[in-house]
């Protein structure tokens, strides 16, 4: 402990943490699964008779199943309670959509359960995500727990959180932490926007809030298959091909069995066998990622996706560097190829990042990367505040975001244009 020239204790900078209660039991008892029309016209009634914000969370069986369908939705209405829906059994739940009306949903990185919401007929006119909220305060840790943990005090177990949710029938202490995640959502969310009001930052949320709710599903992903982790280490094109052949052929055996590609054939198996080529099944067995008895039994369907990659004409292997981008190059050849644009980018960079410290906002909600590094490798002309302002928007920037950054980069664009080369 640190004193004072007197010898008293001075203050530390760190701060001792408040105590945390645990969380184990829901506050109106454990309710069941809400798994055929009847409960959920029960549950829809009860829920167009309560009042306030609608908490609502969902459960998925990443790792284990094909995609990302919901396995569980969780919801809690002042007057109604928690119910807990099966979308299995249940699956449209446009009426509850209905029931509510504009009433708002209260959910932790939305962006995360709004997608599944959507395909079972649930969508939210207003939404306010904790996550957003916690990261747009600045909070250094942004996930459910730790959230709860700071602002509340109140401690969620976490140990379910990545289980199989498309068990039959669902454990019941599974059961207590999906009605606990729902459980203090609008006291958490009420917390949180006294903070935001208190900072300035309501609109900002809200804008951003809106801007998840609207948001329109992904592109398709180009080349899906150079995602396979560990293939950076191979350097010929026609191992790339074996790459991009076992990819497809995992995702077809996945989608058809509808499990999880990785429980189908690891990535570093697809690597390991790719990196060998083998010209027989005999052989690929050998190799250790292929040991397992599943793995040997399906070894014909694996080796099948080989020989088709060895049997392409040259000129259809793919790339080993991947398709051209529509974006600007890598930035450390930027001071090579444009020495302007690296100027743009190391002054623009600066500037977001002391926004980002001054309004306690990490920059990568301040601003995307890839929107700044589109802006300064070919900015707009004019490059002034109206025309960076418009180039942002049409990345995705938020008022708020274009309102703070426009007129900075404006300055800093026109500062590095006067530097010498």
């Amino acid at each position: 402990m640190t004193t004072t020239e007197r010898g008293v204790p001075a203050e530390t900078s760190t701060p001792v943490p408040a105590p945390v209660t645990p969380l184990t039991e829901p506050a109106d008892g454990l309710p069941d699964v809400v798994a055929t029309d009847g409960a959920f016209a029960r549950v829809v009634e009860a829920f167009a008779a309560g009042s306030g914000p609608v908490a609502a969370d969902a459960e998925r069986a990443s790792g284990y199943r094909y995609g990302q369908a919901t396995y569980l939705v969780q919801v809690r209405r002042a007057g109604a309670g928690t119910a807990l829906i099966d979308p299995v059994g249940v699956p449209d739940l446009s009426p509850l959509t209905e029931a509510v009306g504009d009433a708002e949903f209260v959910l932790h990185a939305a962006s995360q359960d709004l997608p599944g919401f959507a395909e079972h007929g649930l969508r939210p006119a207003r939404v306010f995500d904790t996550e957003l909220a916690a990261r747009l305060l600045g909070m250094e840790r942004v996930g459910l727990a730790a959230v709860v943990a700071e602002v509340l005090g109140l401690g969620l177990a976490k140990e379910h959180s990545a289980v199989d949710w498309s068990t039959r029938p669902l454990p019941e202490d599974w059961l207590r932490y999906a009605a606990l995640d729902v459980e203090v959502l609008v006291e958490l969310r009420d917390r949180l926007a006294e903070r935001l009001e208190a900072a300035g930052k309501t609109e900002w949320a809200a804008q951003e809030f809106e801007a998840v709710r609207t948001a329109a599903p992904p592109a398709p992903r180009v080349d899906p298959w150079r995602r396979t982790s560990g293939m950076h280490v191979l350097r010929n094109p026609r191992q790339v091909a074996a790459v991009r052949a076992m990819w497809i052929a995992r995702d077809a055996s996945a989608q058809a069995r509808d499990i999880s590609p990785g429980r189908v054939l690891p990535d570093r198996a697809i690597v390991a066998a790719a990196k060998a080529m083998p010209k027989t099944a005999g052989q690929l067995v050998a190799l250790p990622e292929f040991a397992g008895k599943g793995t040997k039994r399906r070894a014909a369907y694996w080796q099948k996706a080989i020989d088709e990659a060895r049997a392409l004409p040259d000129a259809e292997l793919p790339s080993v560097r991947g398709p051209r981008s529509d974006g600007p190059p890598p930035p450390r050849t930027w001071g090579d190829r444009d020495a302007a644009a690296a100027r743009r980018l190391t002054a623009a960079r600066e500037l977001v990042t002391s926004l980002s410290e001054d309004l306690n906002v990490p920059v990568e909600n301040l601003l995307q990367p890839d929107a700044l590094r589109r802006l300064c490798w070919t900015p707009p002309v004019p490059a002034d505040a109206v025309g960076i302002g418009e180039f942002l928007r049409g990345r995705g920037a938020r008022a708020w975001q274009v309102g703070l950054l426009a007129g900075g980069l404006e300055r800093v664009f026109a500062e590095a244009e006067r530097e010498p080369v």
